[in-house]
C-alpha cells in the first residue's frame, strides 16, 4: 500500500510542538480512495477557540490574548487625540461604546496641533458633501422617542465634529429606561462648540449638570427651548446666562423649578434677547418678567406669557418697556385684572406693537380693551379668545381707537352680539382686510335699521364658523357692506339658506377666489349655479363638504364655468357617477385636488372619468366611497401614480 504524504516545508514551524498525532499512519486516520492509494487526512472536528494555540504532542494550552482593550482610558485618550483626521476618529468610534464615549469627550482644543489643520480641511469638504446642511450653512439633527439616547448623542458629536460642527439639535424624549442624561449633553458640548440652537423636550433625566455642560462648551448658543424638563432649576439657567451671552431666543414651558432667580440672571447677562416665551412655569412671577423685559427693552420683539402667576405689575412693565415689541401673546393669566390691561395701554410704550393675541384673561373688559386700542397706534392683527367680560361697547370702542387694524378675530366671546360685530366692522377704518367669528353664540339675527353707510371696501376676507345664530339677515347686511370680498368662509351655519348667500354673490364686485360652505346643509344647487356663472373666472377653491342638497347639477355648472378652479371638495354631497363624468368631459377644468369622501352613489362606473381627471390631480380623497370596489381602487392607484389617494 502506497502512502502519499502531503508534507509542507517548515511544517515544524507551523506546529512548533511537533506533529499532533504520534503515529501519522494509524489506520483510523486514512481515507480510502480506492485500492491503489490511501490519503492521510486529519480529524474534521476542530475546537473553536479565538486565541492562538501552543501545540504539544499530547496537549495544548490557550495563550492569553494581548489586546488594546486592556489599556486604561487615559492611554486610549492620548491615542485618539493623535489620530490624523476625522474619518479615522469616526472609524474608531464604531468599534465599541467605550471608544465612542472616549472619542466624544475629546474637545477640539485637546487634539494634537498637527491634526487641527486636517480637521479644518475635513470640515470644508464635509460642508459641501453633507446632504443635511440647511440654507444657513449649519448641520441640524433631531432625535425623538426611543432614539433619544446618550449613545446616539455621542455618535452625533463625533460625526458632526468632522463636518463643520452641529448647528441645531432637537431632542424629543420619551425613553424612560435609556433616556438622555448629562452624559449625552456632555458629548454634545465637547464635540459641538458651534451649536446655536438647542431644543430639549420631555427629558426628566436632564438636570442642571447637563445644561451646565452645554453652557460651558457651547458659547455660541443663540436659541434655547426647554419644555417639560423638571430637573432643571435656576442654577442651570444661571450657567446658560453667564456663558451664552449671545442668547436671542428663550422658550420655557412646564419647567416647575425655574423661577425668578434664573430669569433675572438671563436678563442681567443676555441683553440681546429678541424673543421670549414662558408657559406654565409656576415659579415665575413679576420679578422675573420685569427683569427680562426691562433689560431687553430696545431689542425684544416677541413676547409670550401663558399660565403664569403674574399680576398687573408685569403688564405695566410690558407696557412701559416693550418699546420694540411687535408680537405679544397673553394667555390664561388669572391674576391680571382690568387695571393691568388699562395700565399696559396707557403706558404708551407699545407703539411698535403689530400683533396682539389675548386668550382666557378675565381682565379683558371694555375699559381695558379701549385703553389697549389707544395705546397701540400701529396694531394690525388682534385676536380675542374666551374673553367672557367683553361686551359690544368695548369692542366698538376698541375698533374706533385702533385705526390701523387690518385683521380682527373673535372666538368664544359670547357677549358679542350682532350690534358689536357690525359696529366694529363700520368703525375699524379703511384698513380692515379680514374679520373672523368662531363659536360666538351671542350672535343672533336681528332686524337692524342701519342708515345709509359707505361700504367697507377694504374688507377682503370674511370667516364665520359655528355661530348658530348667524343667518340670512346678517349675511344680507354683510353683502351690502362688503362688496370687495374675495375669500368667504361660512362653515357650520345651518341657518344660512340660498337667499342669504345670494345677496353676497350679487353684491360682490371683486370676484370670489376661495369659498368654504362646509356644513351649510340648507344651500342648494342654485347657489353653486349663480356662483359659478358670476365668479367662475376667479374661483380657485370651493368647499361644499356636507352640503347634502348639492347634486350633479352643481358639478355640471362647475365643469362649464370654472376656469381656474384647482381645489374642489364635494364630500358627503348627493353627487353620482354622472357628475364625475360631466367634470371629466370639461376641457377647461384642471383640478389638482378632488375630494368625494362619503359620496355613496359614486361607483366603479366613475373609473374612466377619475382616470381622465387624474391627468392633473395631485390629491384624490375616496374615503368611505363604499360603492367603489377594491379592484377599481387598484387600477386607480396604478394609473394615477403621481396622485396621493386617500382610501
Amino acid at each position: 500500500m502506497e502512502v502519499i504524504d502531503f508534507g509542507f516545508p517548515g511544517e515544524n514551524d507551523f506546529c512548533p510542538g511537533g506533529p499532533i498525532y504520534t503515529n501519522p499512519k494509524e489506520p483510523s486516520l486514512f481515507l480510502s480512495l480506492g485500492l491503489p492509494v490511501d490519503v492521510f487526512f486529519p480529524s474534521r472536528k476542530r475546537s473553536r477557540i479565538s486565541a492562538p494555540f501552543v501545540f504539544s504532542e499530547e496537549r495544548f494550552e490557550q495563550k492569553k490574548q494581548a489586546s488594546i482593550e486592556v489599556l486604561p482610558d487615559e492611554c486610549l485618550f492620548e491615542i485618539f487625540r493623535r489620530l490624523p483626521g476625522g474619518e479615522e476618529r469616526s472609524a474608531c468610534a464604531c468599534v465599541s461604546k467605550r471608544w465612542l464615549i472616549l472619542l466624544s469627550g475629546i474637545c477640539r482644543d485637546e487634539l494634537c496641533s498637527q491634526n487641527r489643520s486636517a480637521v479644518k480641511n475635513t470640515e470644508v469638504k464635509s460642508k459641501i458633501e453633507d446632504e443635511e446642511i440647511e440654507g444657513d450653512g449649519c448641520l441640524s439633527r433631531s432625535l425623538e422617542g426611543k432614539k433619544a439616547t446618550d449613545i446616539r448623542l455621542a455618535a452625533i458629536a463625533v460625526r458632526t465634529a468632522n463636518c463643520g460642527g452641529l448647528g441645531k439639535l432637537f431632542i424629543r424624549g420619551s425613553n424612560s429606561s435609556r433616556g438622555v442624561t448629562k452624559v449625552g449633553l456632555r458629548a454634545i458640548a465637547r464635540g459641538c462648540p458651534s451649536l446655536k440652537v438647542l431644543s430639549l423636550w420631555n427629558l426628566p433625566s436632564v438636570g442642571d449638570e447637563g445644561l451646565s455642560e452645554i453652557a460651558n462648551g457651547c458659547h455660541m448658543l443663540e436659541k434655547l427651548d426647554l419644555s417639560q424638563c423638571p430637573a432643571i432649576t435656576d442654577k442651570g439657567l444661571l450657567a446658560i446666562a453667564k456663558n451664552c451671552i449671545n442668547l436671542t431666543d428663550l422658550v420655557l414651558e412646564s419647567c416647575p423649578n425655574i423661577g425668578n432667580e434664573g430669569l433675572q440672571a438671563v436678563g442681567q447677562y443676555c441683553t440681546n434677547l429678541k424673543s421670549i416665551s414662558i408657559t406654565n412655569c409656576p415659579g415665575v412671577g413679576d420679578q422675573g418678567i420685569a427683569a427680562l423685559v426691562s433689560s431687553a427693552s430696545n431689542v425684544l420683539t416677541k413676547l409670550k406669557l401663558q399660565s403664569l402667576n403674574i399680576t398687573d405689575l408685569s403688564l405695566a412693565v410690558v407696557g412701559h418697556y416693550g418699546k420694540a415689541v411687535t408680537d405679544l401673546v397673553l394667555t390664561s393669566l388669572p391674576n391680571v385684572s382690568e387695571r393691568g390691561f388699562w395700565v399696559m395701554g396707557n403706558a404708551q410704550g407699545l407703539h411698535k406693537l403689530k400683533s396682539l393675541t389675548v386668550t382666557s384673561c378675565l381682565g379683558v373688559t371694555d375699559i381695558g380693551l379701549e385703553a389697549v386700542g389707544k395705546g397701540c397706534p400701529n396694531l394690525k392683527q388682534f385676536c380675542l379668545h374666551k374673553c367672557a367680560f367683553l361686551s359690544d361697547n368695548g369692542l366698538v370702542s376698541f375698533a374706533k381707537a385702533a385705526e390701523t387694524l387690518e385683521s380682527l378675530h373673535l372666538e368664544e366671546c359670547h357677549r358679542i352680539t350682532q350690534f358689536g360685530f357690525f359696529g366694529s366692522l363700520l368703525n375699524c377704518g379703511a384698513n380692515l382686510k379680514a374679520i373672523s367669528l368662531v363659536n360666538c353664540f351671542g350672535i343672533r339675527d336681528l332686524k337692524l335699521d342701519l342708515p345709509e353707510l359707505s361700504p367697507c371696501n377694504s374688507l377682503r376676507s370674511l370667516s364665520i364658523r359655528n355661530c348658530p345664530g348667524f343667518g340670512d339677515g346678517s349675511l344680507a347686511l354683510l353683502g351690502n357692506l362688503c362688496p370687495q370680498l374675495r375669500n368667504v368662509e361660512l362653515s357650520g351655519l345651518q341657518g344660512v339658506t340660498d337667499a342669504g348667500f345670494l345677496s353676497v354673490l350679487e353684491n360682490c364686485e371683486a370676484g370670489l377666489v376661495k369659498v368654504n360652505l362646509s356644513g351649510c346643509i340648507n344651500l342648494s344647487d342654485k347657489v353653486v349655479s349663480v356662483m359659478t356663472e358670476q365668479h367662475g373666472w376667479t374661483l380657485e377653491m370651493l368647499n361644499l363638504d356636507g352640503c347634502r342638497r348639492i347634486t350633479d347639477a352643481s358639478l355640471v355648472a362647475i365643469a362649464e364655468n370654472c376656469f381656474l378652479l384647482y381645489d374642489l371638495d364635494v364630500s358627503k354631497c348627493a353627487t353620482t357617477d354622472s357628475g364625475i363624468a360631466a367634470m371629466a368631459r370639461s376641457k377647461q377644468l384642471c383640478l389638482q385636488v378632488l375630494s368625494v369622501s362619503g359620496c355613496s352613489m359614486i361607483s366603479d362606473k366613475s373609473l374612466p372619468a377619475l382616470v381622465k381627471l387624474g391627468q392633473t390631480l395631485l390629491g384624490l380623497n375616496l374615503q368611505h366611497c363604499n360603492a367603489i370596489s377594491s379592484s377599481a381602487v387598484g387600477i386607480l392607484v396604478e394609473r394615477l401614480w403621481r396622485c396621493d389617494i386617500l382610501l
